[in-house]
């Protein structure tokens, strides 16, 4: 099990690449975490949904990526909290504070998954969650040393140098930890060194002194390409820059509070003559965008709030007056009709209503089963497409006679009378590179397209398990995750 000195120090990158590695080795390997918090998440092969990173990693082991990978999953939204979803499935909204009363009773959940996924695995890599040292909320604690105690896992302490004070954090967690939890430590990895890895041997002594000798298990360079493999979260959000020499296109997206599913847009930061902005809070959105695609969100109504408290409305709709296209994903396809209505309290209080962009002539009632599905078909112009659906909402109205996909023979989405906003309910769309390339030339006519995005991300993942085998040695490694028997 790998946990973190902190959080976003680097473990579900660290455990996608050792999937890589020694499923590469002829292991049969499993991820696994055991509770994420992310609205960033993936649709499984048995109809659940679990967080994007053990997606990837289940994709770096070549496998489809199934429930119990990631039995408890935390999906911030406004006003109820999070809602908690268990072994794929919504079981609640929960407050932090109940969230915190409700985790004993779902570690027995979490222990069957875990099982459940060992079945003829050779190695399962576990990933926990923010920093391993959080003893005030160690009682309760299902996502650290709570699970590694209970399934009796040794534990790889991962510190980021990058950050700073990686030896303060490493030596206080070892001495904030108690000693049956220390007697787990199997020891630690420093991840996203930059310079000269000589000059870090004397902090390995320092370490040592003060932690018993735990042993260091590596030194991990800075990886460049991480940025080109799905985040996590979106603490990696926020990446609006000037436009540079050589660049055609802009593409912009508005980062609403409970932005969602965001790595819709990773092929569109793969291609070399194409910015993507990601805009925070308190930023314009650019005048010389060519293209404003409003995302998915955990909690539409609220977000639609948010985003007219940014003055985004505003930009957007001076954007359609000059002609510029937009584009809506799942809840942002939802933000571009005329109304959002919540009546049952799905995502909020019952009863919320809020007045969309009116771009499109379509209307949203928050209501019925969730949808999650994994599907395919093409676009309105015959382009192929696959990706999959994550919402609660329906959307109906006029606009939807002019759908942009069908997907398994059923219509999807909707676009204006002049084509120039359109909205469908299917992530992952500009993963195909027929229809990215031809959706881009029709900003910029002329312009061609020939980026691999899947062979890509599988190539950027390769190279990953090739660094880590540089910088790790992985039969110690393995031969730590097998301890003798106590």
């Amino acid at each position: 099990m790998f946990q973190g000195t902190g959080s976003d120090v680097g473990k579900s990158l660290l455990v996608a690449g050792l999937c890589r590695a020694y499923t590469r080795r002829g292991l049969a390997v499993r991820p696994f975490k055991p509770q994420n918090m992310s609205n960033n998440a993936a649709v499984t092969i048995d109809g659940g949904e679990i967080g994007r990173a053990q997606a990837l990693q289940a994709r770096a082991c070549g496998l489809a990526p199934v429930a119990d990978m990631n039995p408890v999953l935390l999906k911030p939204q406004s006003d109820v909290g999070s809602q908690v979803v268990v072994q794929g499935k919504v079981l609640t909204n929960a407050a932090a504070r109940d969230y915190y009363r409700l985790k004993p009773s779902l570690l027995p959940r979490v222990l069957e998954s875990f099982d459940r996924l060992g079945q003829g695995a050779d190695l399962i890599l576990v990933e926990g969650a923010g920093s391993a040292a959080e003893v005030n909320l160690r009682a309760a604690d299902i996502a650290n040393m709570g699970f590694a105690e209970a399934a009796d896992v040794p534990v790889v302490l991962v510190g980021d140098i990058d950050r700073g004070g990686v030896l303060a954090s490493v030596v206080g967690t070892w001495a904030l930890l108690p000693d049956n939890e220390r007697a787990r430590l199997a020891g630690y990895l420093i991840n996203k060194f930059r310079g000269d890895p000589a000059l870090f041997t004397p902090a390995i002594d320092i370490m040592a002194a003060h932690t018993g000798g735990l042993p260091c298990l590596g030194v991990v360079p800075w990886f460049a390409e991480a940025g080109r493999l799905p985040a996590e979260d979106a603490a990696s959000l926020g990446r609006a820059t000037a436009r540079t020499e050589g660049e055609v296109l802009h593409v912009v997206v508005p980062q609403v509070s409970r932005i969602a599913n965001f790595d819709d847009f990773d092929p569109l930061a793969a291609e070399a003559d194409l910015r993507l902005s990601i805009v925070p809070p308190g930023q314009p959105l650019p005048a010389d965008a060519d293209l404003i695609i409003l995302p998915g969100s955990k909690a539409t109504i609220a977000d639609l709030t948010f985003l007219r408290q940014q003055g985004w409305d505003v930009d957007i709709l001076a954007h359609v007056r000059r002609g510029g296209r937009v584009l809506g994903i799942c809840a942002g396809y939802q933000m571009l009709g005329r109304s959002v209505a919540d009546p049952q309290g799905v995502e909020g209080p019952a009863g919320g209503m809020a007045p969309g962009l009116g771009l499109l002539d379509v209307e949203t009632v928050m209501a019925g089963d969730k949808v999650l599905v994994e599907v395919n078909g093409h676009d309105c112009h015959g382009h192929a497409v696959k990706g999959y659906e994550m919402h609660m909402g329906r959307t109906t109205g006029p606009d939807c006679a002019r759908p942009l996909l069908t997907l398994a023979g059923q219509a999807d989405g909707a676009r204006s009378p002049d084509g120039r906003v359109q909205g469908c309910y299917l992530h992952g769309l500009f993963a195909a590179d027929g229809f990215r390339a031809a959706f881009l030339a029709g900003l910029r006519p002329g312009r061609d397209g020939g980026l691999a995005y899947e062979a890509l991300v599988d190539d950027v993942l390769d190279r990953l398990a090739d660094h880590l085998e540089a910088a790790i040695d992985l039969d110690r490694l393995l031969a730590l995750s097998r301890p003798p028997a106590r």
